[in-house]
């Protein structure tokens, strides 16, 4: 048997400065080290891994449309308190402290824009915003972009990032499923594609309604896409489940949705896909809907 001797390590060593935060970022899925300026310049995505953070709804806006061509709508529309929520604080306290967290006054942004010279509607979500819950004022917003599209006779781009129901709003919070569900049906009648992002994370209603009824599903990369909690689906089945049976690539393979792309692709792949889904650009209508 051979023996190795146990290394001997400095008693005296002096510590490195401690690095100011935000300045390097560790990736969860390698461990590498990246630089955070680096990271910024790729879209918040690891270089080597490909793992992709979690980013703000504008700056995806910033990332997918051609610039100085995004023009909001729906700004005054905010969450209302039907039920008077209480739990260890108002819910109106609660809305207050996600404003100030996010700059946004709900957990979506929607507007108009183009990509590569085509006009779109979109409705973008950030789950910065009370974890991307969906409420009310959120499901307003997104029939509101669903209705502009429809009005104006142009595509629809929704990017979900969300955590399901607002539960602080109840009945009124799911009632959102149905609200959006129909306006899509609005727009398949009427023949103008609609695009679904599902992004990291997607669940629950949000799931269960319009985020899988696009005419064109994408995904990113590893994004949580399901409707109930693993343990919650575990339990009721009494079955061992597949490992990563809630992310993009198996849904991909069970064919839920249809193709991944990363992020850094994300702007091409949609004009490919809307050239091909919305070869001639259609007259704007002369109304249209409230904002």
């Amino acid at each position: 048997m051979v023996h190795f001797n146990k290394p001997q390590y400095p008693t005296n060593v002096v510590k490195k400065k401690d690095i100011p935060k935000g300045v390097w970022v560790k990736c969860p899925l390698s461990g590498e080290i990246v630089f955070n300026k680096d990271l910024e310049a790729n879209q918040m995505v690891v270089p080597k891994s490909g793992y992709h953070f979690r980013i703000p709804a504008r700056e995806r806006l910033k990332n997918l449309l051609d610039t100085d061509t995004f023009e909001e709508f729906g700004k005054g529309v905010r969450a209302a308190d039907p039920l008077g929520f209480v739990d260890s604080q108002p819910y109106p306290e609660r809305l207050k402290k996600y404003e100030k967290e996010s700059g946004l006054t709900e957990a979506v942004v929607c507007g108009t824009g183009m990509i590569h010279g085509i006009r779109v509607s979109l409705a973008v979500m950030d789950f910065r915003f009370c974890g991307g819950s969906m409420g009310s004022g959120t499901g307003e917003k997104i029939t509101r972009a669903i209705e502009m599209a429809l009005a104006r006779k142009i595509p629809c781009i929704i990017i979900s990032a969300a955590g399901g129901a607002r539960m602080q709003e109840g009945i009124f919070s799911l009632m959102q499923m149905a609200k959006t569900s129909a306006a899509l049906g609005r727009l398949a009648a009427a023949g103008i594609p609609f695009i679904s992002i599902l992004t990291d994370p997607t669940p629950g209603g949000v799931t269960a309604s319009f985020a899988t009824l696009g005419d064109v599903i994408l995904a990113e990369p590893g994004a949580l896409i399901g409707f109930a909690g693993a343990v919650v689906i575990k339990e009721t089945t009494k079955q061992t489940l597949p490992a990563g049976f809630q992310r993009a690539e198996f849904l991909l393979k069970h064919g839920l949705i249809d193709q991944i792309v990363s992020r850094l692709e994300m702007r091409d792949r949609l004009r490919d896909i809307l050239q091909a889904l919305y070869l001639k650009k259609k007259p704007v209508a002369e109304n249209s809907p409230r904002e």
